[in-house]
């Protein structure tokens, strides 16, 4: 047996920390003397202390570091997939952060005029198309929930409907910041409006108020971003890039903003490309 003094020399844990562990029930000490309170640890808790201890140097929380030591004295394996998820996560919270800085030093020091220089903006010609659509008022904080499950709605809808033949896309039909709602519609196109048609008037208005509607052909101005930029607020600079863009070429908007999504968005790292950003567009005049 180990008294507390000794088991923090051995496990690089304060005393302190190891009396908040306790508390918590994450480590718990083998004995404590009923008169003195004094703890007491096995030898064999050293190496769930020492995890504990590492655990808090990469800042994980005190309730993951929980479920992590538990599932390490079960099987290692899991543990060890544990921890790469959680560092996943705090990898791409981390790649936002630095975007988000690069947006706020460019803003703060009068940059921002030439922000559009760091974008590659181009422009496509799409075609017409039948989409499935839903639309909702929701702030920026709601925002992305909202995509990724209407979008998700969309696209099993669309697998009963023949199929979806383009990248979904998301249209911004008014601002949505922390204060503005919109709305903002999600959109999936499909190649059978028939049977797109026939979904729609058979249970698609009762699921999530599903319409159907033709998008028109027209010009896109767009821009390509990652993963890590799709975040609010730093997603702004490429919204106002693309202006700035369409601007100087002479050319003037003729629609809502839009945001196209064309990569697998689970499967994507934080530096990868997952999203244009786009306008339509159309000759000055």
């Amino acid at each position: 047996m180990l008294g507390i003094g000794d088991f923090s020399a051995r496990t690089r844990l304060s005393p302190k920390a190891l009396r908040l562990y306790d508390r918590l029930g994450l480590l718990t000490p083998a004995h404590v003397d009923a008169s003195s309170g004094y703890r007491y640890y096995r030898d064999d808790q050293v190496e769930r202390a020492r995890t504990v201890a590492l655990l808090r140097r990469i800042d994980m929380p005190l309730a993951r570091i929980a479920e992590v030591v538990e599932a390490a004295e079960r099987d290692g394996e899991a543990a060890a997939r544990s921890v790469a998820a959680y560092w996943a996560e705090v990898e791409e919270r981390i790649a936002g952060q630095r975007t988000l800085a690069d947006h706020l030093r460019g803003r703060l020091s009068g940059r921002s005029s030439e922000g559009y220089e760091a974008f590659g903006v181009d422009l496509v010609d799409v075609p017409e198309r039948w989409v499935l659509s839903q639309s909702r008022y929701t702030l920026a904080d709601g925002l992305p929930e909202w995509i990724g499950g209407s979008l998700g709605r969309l696209e099993r809808a669309a697998a009963e409907c023949g199929g979806a033949t383009g990248a979904p896309f998301v249209v911004y039909h008014a601002e949505v910041t922390e204060e503005s709602d919109g709305p903002v519609e999600s959109c999936v196109p499909v190649g059978d409006p028939g049977a797109a048609r026939a979904w729609v008037d058979g249970q698609g208005r009762a699921a999530w108020e599903t319409g159907l509607r033709l998008e028109p052909a027209g010009r896109l101005a767009y821009t390509r971003i990652t993963k890590a930029h799709v975040a609010y607020p730093q997603i702004v600079s490429a919204f106002e890039a693309v202006e700035e863009w369409v601007a100087r070429q002479g050319l003037r908007v003729v629609g809502p903003c839009r945001e196209v999504y064309f990569a697998d968005w689970d499967a994507a790292g934080p530096g990868d490309e997952v999203c244009d950003i786009a306008f339509p567009v159309a000759d000055g005049g």
